[in-house]
């Protein structure tokens, strides 16, 4: 299955990530180790990357975009109606994922290393 579109939770040591296919079928929910995400993505084909923006995710837009991914940062707060249940890194990854496919959804520049 190709996946098209993943959500990231950022985290300290273990992100969360959920990908889907074009069709919204699930691929994966899974947590990885900070020191695995560049070989996980290296592995997929290019695709449409959500993050919720903060310090970190610009770091990490970076380093994506370099690997031929589409990498979009979200407003925290734009994310937070997508969340469907509870909170927890799993739910936040796939509200992140969903709202990132959002036609009118609005996007943070990813800052440069300067």
């Amino acid at each position: 299955m190709q996946v098209t579109t993943v959500g990231i939770d950022l985290a300290k040591h273990v992100f969360q990530v959920h990908g889907i296919t074009k069709d919204g079928q699930v691929v994966f929910n899974r947590a990885i180790r900070r020191a695995q995400l560049v070989q996980f993505f290296t592995k997929l084909e290019p695709c449409l990357v959500g993050m919720e923006a903060c310090g970190s995710s610009h770091y990490w837009a970076r380093e994506l975009t370099e690997l031929g991914h589409d990498v979009r940062l979200i407003p925290a707060n734009y994310v937070k109606p997508y969340v469907k249940r509870g909170k927890s890194d799993a739910n936040d990854a796939e509200a992140i994922c969903e709202s990132v496919t959002r036609p009118t959804m609005r996007f943070v520049a990813p800052k440069s290393e300067e």
